[in-house]
């Protein structure tokens, strides 16, 4: 029994620990896209960088509202499922970020 609880524990920590980091990251995204309008209206400068990150606002939106959704479930099994898919969601999040830094940091050279 007591085990059972540790891992329910377990599983609703690392959803708190996306939802948290997730819509943080959708206020990163959307500064980002503000000081890059910023930079392109100075420099003339054109990139996708803006646009990319709106998606990345968008995906981590979904990976926090997935995050809740597996936090307020009652069944185990959907939370699983839910927790994942947000996981998943979040990490694709993280990757894009990535490649959108690459593009920003090309585009200023």
């Amino acid at each position: 029994m007591h085990e059972t609880i540790d891992v329910k524990t377990l599983e609703e920590d690392i959803s708190i620990h996306i939802f948290t980091a997730s819509a943080a990251l959708v206020g990163v995204c959307l500064t980002v896209i503000g000081l890059i309008r910023v930079v392109v209206a100075t420099i003339n400068v054109d990139t996708i960088a803006d646009n990319l990150l709106a998606v990345d606002a968008l995906l981590f939106l979904a990976s926090c509202l997935l995050a809740y959704w597996a936090l307020r479930t009652r069944s185990r099994r959907r939370m699983y499922r839910v927790e994942r898919l947000a996981d998943a969601i979040f990490i694709a999040g993280l990757l894009l970020m990535t490649g959108v830094c690459g593009i920003i940091a090309y585009a200023l050279l």
